[in-house]
């Protein structure tokens, strides 16, 4: 591992130590965060994936001189500018914000942002960047890229219920050494204004910080994460400096990330809700925004809704956060509207372009006006073979893949999974959770979502013996790949009025998984993915296991594989199956369970049940038997479809799931409509389309 210049070692792989003296106008690389490519060895395609992988890279480059510096472009990389890489495909995309020169005032910071696309831009290479300074020759920085050993799996904003702004951050580590690693400090870097987002000073140094395992180490080959309490944050970019070191004697060794601040809030969207029926545009229609209501819907793809949007009371009492273009600057990034905003998209899924890809770096282009506002952006994926080329775009990436039915981008007759049967109406379920896990790492250290099968009008043929939707089971199994692997939002497809009317059977699934979404909440939009298992039975697939933590629980996820086809009605059928679940905990839990012991709990849409478990020094075993009869309430069928289980510190935490869920169904039956439970409202909602 060669000299960085002009004044940095690189200490470990992906990880740069701390800076000598400043040198006179020198521009200094104060760090470097590499996420390298990666895809799935699971997803079957009809043309394979390109196997030679790459990696997303940002370079923290520091003005350590006591002046201004001014470099001037072009900067190249090796020989050539970052815009002929693109054009030749070494790049996917690049920022060109910097490629042309800029301005770094003393002790500033800037982010050189670029993602590769071919193996001499991935781990292991090495690199040169080239600028200038006024009246001064060219100047390198020479730059390794290099496979992390430790790096900020994610960083989550929580805003006080005073002000929308977050005033406390969640970051979480993993440590893939095989020695325990020492938390030093931390720095966060912020801009003067959004405007100006792109150089970054020296904001904010907590001075004491610990790791949630009460002490200041991350675990060899661990997860951990530490708190940090804020005054309140502007929505803008940031860049976040986690010193470390492997023992007294070791130098320094920095983590860097560089994410957009937005509150972290789980939102749960219906599609695209607005819609004319017999003339009439739906969200002026009370009853279909009740049923959206009984459905925990808070979002959809709407920008403004004539009658619904701008009728005061109607909006107050059936609010419904926006997901749209969102164009206006002036209307849309205002202390007022930003709490009634998901994010921006409107590029469709650039990966299908019509036909065509639309390439990563026109994406940039045209989410780049965003940048100076405080709105998050996004981008709909939808093929998990090339997603890779177009990670770290948006500010909150979500991708769209439906197993049953409906049309996708991976060659389902390819699937052998059901003892040889090849089948043209499905896919294997499981692999919503492989794709929740690709795209996760990709886009670490920002949050992703995911847009879940549901109920939808216009799938399948009239003669096709195949429903033309998901039925519970598939719809349950699905949307809980995604939670138990770690998304942040979940968009449901496609809950018009059409569709729910066509498809009645699936309003209290729906129900429930939002239900559900609502009690795990304080875990849900603070908590980072923290383990996966395939657990096989007779060489087939039988349960997936999965788990996310956070620093007071863990949430547990058994999601049910041994699911069989039923060739008459192609549809996939699930039983009821007893099991014991082995999961890992992480450190500060088990530490918990030492120092004064750890709740357990399983969770449904009805809140919180008993469950037969036992906790040793390294995690839990979870007795999900049907012979429980000694624990009152407890589940007597076993699990069908998933099963979902609390880990806690939080000895109350029980007990305010279940008053939660009580205030759930009085929230319920308040809205005064319900085609779940009352035939005569069910007969209501068909009429809407009849």
């Amino acid at each position: 591992m060669r000299v960085l210049i002009p004044i940095l070692c690189l200490i470990l792989a992906g990880s740069l130590g701390h800076a000598q003296a400043p040198q006179t106008d020198r521009l200094t690389l104060a760090g470097i965060n590499v996420t390298p490519h990666q895809f799935s060895q699971e997803m079957q395609w009809r043309r394979a994936p390109e196997p030679a992988l790459s990696a997303r890279t940002e370079l923290f480059v520091r003005n350590d001189s006591n002046d201004n510096l001014r470099i001037t472009g072009p900067l190249r990389f090796d020989t050539a500018s970052p815009s002929d890489l693109v054009a030749a495909n070494a790049l996917a995309w690049r920022d060109p914000s910097w490629e042309n020169g800029f301005e770094l005032p003393a002790g500033a910071l800037r982010v050189l942002r670029f993602n590769g696309k071919t193996p001499e831009w991935g781990t292991e290479s090495n690199h040169t960047l080239t600028y200038k300074t006024d009246a001064q020759n060219d100047k390198e920085i020479l730059f390794d890229i290099d496979t992390p050993v430790a790096w900020i799996e994610s960083i989550g904003f929580l805003n006080s219920p005073e002000s929308f702004r977050p005033t406390k951050m969640i970051v979480t580590l993993r440590n893939d050494l095989d020695e325990n690693l020492q938390l030093l400090s931390c720095q966060l870097w912020l801009p003067k204004d959004n405007d100006s987002y792109h150089t970054l000073f020296p904001s904010y140094s907590p001075s004491d910080l610990q790791t949630w395992n009460a002490d200041k180490n991350v675990p060899a080959k661990e997860l951990t994460g530490f708190t940090i309490n804020t005054q309140p944050l502007p929505l803008t970019y940031m860049a976040l400096e986690v010193v470390l070191k492997k023992d007294p004697q070791s130098e320094p060794m920095s983590l860097w990330a560089n994410i957009k601040i937005r509150p972290s809030s789980f939102d749960v969207s219906g599609g695209w809700t607005a819609n004319k029926v017999k003339d009439k545009m739906s969200m002026t229609n009370e009853e279909y925004l009740k049923t959206l209501a009984i459905l925990h819907v808070n979002t959809g793809q709407i920008e403004e809704v004539d009658g619904f949007t701008n009728n005061n009371e109607l909006y107050a009492k059936y609010p419904m956060k926006r997901f749209n273009r969102l164009g206006d600057r002036q209307r849309y990034d205002t202390d007022a509207m930003l709490p009634t905003i998901h994010a921006v998209e409107f590029l469709g899924e650039p990966q299908y372009g019509g036909g065509k890809p639309v390439p990563p770096q026109d994406v940039f282009d045209k989410l780049a006006p965003y940048e100076p506002w405080r709105l998050p952006t996004s981008v709909t994926l939808s093929e998990e073979r090339t997603w890779r080329y177009y990670a770290g775009l948006s500010d909150y990436p979500h991708y769209d893949a439906y197993r049953v039915i409906a049309p996708a981008a991976d060659a389902w007759t390819k699937y052998d999974r059901w003892n040889g049967a090849s089948i043209r109406w499905g896919a294997p379920l499981e692999t919503i959770g492989s794709m929740t896990r690709s795209l996760r790492e990709l886009s670490r250290p920002a949050s992703i979502a995911y847009w879940s099968q549901g109920a939808h009008d216009g799938w399948g043929g009239v003669l096709s013996p195949r429903r033309g939707s998901p039925t519970p089971d598939e719809l349950r199994s699905q949307a809980w790949q995604g939670l138990g692997n770690g998304i942040m939002s979940l968009y449901w497809f496609n809950l018009s009025m059409k569709s729910l009317a066509k498809f009645p059977d699936l309003l209290d699934p729906i129900r429930r998984v939002g239900r559900e979404i609502e009690l795990l909440k304080p875990i849900l939009q603070s908590a980072t993915a923290y383990r996966y298992e395939r657990i096989a039975q007779d060489g087939k697939p039988s349960w997936d296991l999965s788990s996310i933590v956070h620093q007071d629980s863990a949430l547990l996820v058994a999601n049910d594989l041994a699911y069989s086809i039923d060739e008459k009605t192609r549809t996939f059928q699930f039983a009821n199956r007893s099991a014991n679940f082995r999961f890992e905990l992480p450190v500060w839990l088990r530490n918990a369970q030492v120092d004064g012991g750890l709740d357990c709990f399983e969770i449904d849409a009805d809140g919180p049940r008993p469950v037969g478990y036992k906790i040793d020094n390294q995690g839990i075993t979870v007795q999900a038997d049907a012979n429980q009869e000694h624990l009152p309430q407890a589940r007597v069928s076993g699990v069908k479809v998933v099963g979902i289980y609390v880990v806690t510190r939080d000895k109350s935490l029980r007990q305010k799931l279940t008053e939660h869920a009580t205030e759930l169904d009085q929230r319920e039956k308040s809205l005064g409509f319900d085609p779940i439970g009352n035939p005569d409202d069910r007969k209501r909602l068909q009429s809407w389309v009849d």
